[in-house]
């Protein structure tokens, strides 16, 4: 069914040259781009990413869990990742009724994963792994001291850390790997994908305002929106959810949020929202070539975020060594380490894949954790540098500008 938009609050017209490949000479398109991230049609919004928001939930309460010493178990644990709708796994009734899940989309875009089975399927693994070993090695030490090679718990300022034989917090390398694995793998290489957004009839639907059959929403707009669900899911004013970047989630946004307080990184916040609007005003206009423009520039701020926060971790954990508190660098070790394993989904405009691929990323992975049964109880401020220097090789920023604290 056709219907009609209408855009609140619009703030500027953008005015974008186009010409075709014969040089005759370029037609003026206009893209109305409103102030907040506010689309409408016959007064109805058309913006929806409820799904999005389920899954940041999910993962919010699994972490939690994770350090639950009192009631947590394997199958309640695996149970919460891979949820079944209407199965009481989570505190939060609505997310039980829900039939989403973590593992559904883990390691799950089409551009990386739709033919690359093997690897997804090893990468859901690994997330289950995480859980098991949570379980089976850490728990069962909650009161002992770890030492190299041996589990248990350790003391960082007033916190206690709890970690395995080799100094790793499964909870923060779950969580900080679901970044890449989901938050920015279907981000990036799913619902701005052209293979998605462009999908069967996507482009003519949108073209004739065709919505979905109940919703007010084509399927292209919504493609988008859920990508920008996995960054602004959960914020306090979607609409205008810089307000509180940073703030509003343990995941994407929170270290986006991060990064963009670091002078050196202090127009990535807005960078990336307004290419999420702009690319969003695009579809409402049918001009394709700026929808696709944006989500280039999201997909490398994106993953300069990833890039940046791993960075950062490995150079404050590289500064508590050389100050002879080698524990304590554990904790930014293994936010690091997950920071490090979500390389692997970023996305390099130039080749259309990762950054990073699989082999590099074990490489790093292998380096921090020593290539030995002790791991970060014998990493080195060499290697971390090594790490380091390996990183930012590949993006157009220094270890001293993401390893910095402001």
């Amino acid at each position: 069914m056709s219907k009609y938009l209408s855009l609140l609050f619009f703030s500027s017209v953008l005015f974008i040259s186009c010409s075709s490949d014969d040089d005759t000479p370029p037609v003026e398109d206009s893209v109305e781009v409103p102030l907040t991230y506010s689309f409408e049609r016959d007064g109805v919004s058309t913006v929806s990413f409820s799904g999005q928001t389920t899954r940041i939930l999910m993962a919010g309460e699994l972490v939690s869990a994770m350090r639950n010493f009192d009631t947590a178990t394997e199958t309640s644990l695996q149970n919460m990742f891979a949820h079944e709708e209407g199965a009481q796994d989570f505190s939060d009734s609505d997310l039980n009724t829900s039939d989403k899940s973590l593992r559904s989309k883990t390691a799950a875009s089409f551009d990386y994963f739709s033919a690359n089975t093997a690897e997804s399927t090893a990468i859901k693994e690994t997330f289950e792994n995480y859980l098991t070993a949570q379980i089976n090695e850490v728990f069962p030490n909650e009161n002992t001291l770890a030492e190299p090679g041996v589990a248990g718990q350790i003391a960082d300022g007033s916190s206690t850390r709890y970690v395995n034989a080799q100094g790793l917090e499964y909870n923060q390398a779950f969580a900080k790997s679901l970044i890449g694995a989901l938050m920015a793998d279907q981000m990036l290489n799913n619902y701005l994908s052209e293979e998605v957004l462009n999908e069967a009839d996507n482009v003519s639907n949108n073209n004739n305002d065709i919505t979905e059959e109940g919703k007010s929403y084509t399927t292209m707009e919504h493609k988008w929106d859920e990508a920008y669900g996995y960054i602004y899911g959960t914020s306090v004013n979607p609409a205008n959810p810089n307000e509180t970047i940073g703030e509003d989630d343990k995941f994407l946004n929170e270290y986006t949020g991060q990064v963009n307080r670091d002078s050196d990184f202090n127009t990535i916040a807005d960078e990336i929202f307004e290419a999420f609007k702009l690319g969003r005003a695009a579809i409402v206009a049918k001009n394709y070539d700026v929808r696709d423009a944006q989500a280039a520039i999201i997909r490398q701020k994106i993953s300069e975020v990833i890039a940046v926060r791993g960075i950062y971790y490995l150079q404050q954990a590289k500064n508590k060594i050389v100050a002879g508190n080698q524990t304590s660098a554990f904790h930014a070790l293994s936010e690091a380490y997950g920071f490090v394993y979500s390389l692997r989904f970023t996305r390099n405009n130039t080749t259309g894949e990762s950054f990073f691929d699989s082999v590099e990323v074990n490489d790093l992975i292998n380096q921090l954790l020593d290539d030995n049964e002790n791991g970060f109880w014998s990493l080195t401020p060499e290697t971390i540098d090594s790490v380091s220097e390996s990183i930012a090789a590949k993006f157009d920023f220094t270890v001293s500008q993401a390893g910095s604290v402001d």
